[in-house]
């Protein structure tokens, strides 16, 4: 099994101290002891394997025993995701922070039910940051502002009326891909987002897991898995 990951904003130090929610949770939740081993990441790509020296009640010490950048992925894979109901938006970037996605989009779609507020990119930016801990990422997705702009680039509409299989889609460089609210994308939509549209397969997906399908298809194609 690979050593659990907490998120260390600073890891320039031979020896770390990690306090606050991530201190709790190794001392308390994870219950590390002395001589265990850690990974610490900044969410930038460093990554610190470290040994624990010491365990307070709510925090802990680490000696750093390697250290290295993982490179950023490339090419970057984008999911513009509409907003979905409940929790299911959470359930959504946490399935694609797991597979991999680079950066979220959260789309306020016209058919969309749910609105987005500062509650809910709090809620989104949450899940990112555990999803990406769990994964055992050193690069963790960024979750950006609501779609306000044209996109540019590869862009990949998911569309349960397209007739074009994604898996046969060329793809060069940087990848968009949308998905679109429960209710579908409009006509009006549809045009103004430009790109291709493409289907995963003979079953339409949840717009909630629908993201992360499809970029685990992307993350093939490009070579990054």
């Amino acid at each position: 099994m690979t050593d659990p990951v907490f998120f260390c904003a600073s890891l320039g130090a031979d020896e770390v101290r990690l306090d606050g929610p991530e201190g709790r949770h190794a001392a308390l939740v994870k219950r590390l002891r002395v001589g265990e081993t850690l990974d610490l990441v900044d969410g930038r790509g460093t990554r610190a394997s470290c040994v624990v020296t010491s365990v307070a009640r709510d925090e802990l010490v680490a000696a750093v025993r390697s250290r290295v950048v993982d490179p950023e992925p490339t090419p970057r894979v984008t999911v513009v995701q509409a907003l979905v109901k409940g929790d299911r938006g959470e359930l959504a970037v946490e399935l694609m922070t797991e597979v991999g996605v680079d950066v979220i989009v959260p789309w306020q779609a016209a058919r969309c039910i749910a609105k987005w507020n500062d509650k809910v990119g709090v809620r989104w930016r949450s899940s990112a940051f555990e999803a990406a801990k769990q994964a055992r990422r050193s690069w963790f997705p960024v979750v950006g502002e609501p779609l306000s702009s044209p996109l540019t680039g590869q862009v990949l509409v998911l569309h349960e009326s397209a007739t074009v299989p994604l898996s046969s889609v060329s793809l060069d460089g940087d990848v968009t891909l949308v998905v679109g609210p429960e209710g579908g994308i409009s006509d009006a939509e549809l045009a103004s987002l430009g790109g291709t549209a493409v289907r995963l397969g003979p079953t339409v997906l949840r717009a909630s897991t629908a993201g992360a399908a499809a970029a685990a298809v992307v993350s093939a194609k490009l070579g990054r898995w």
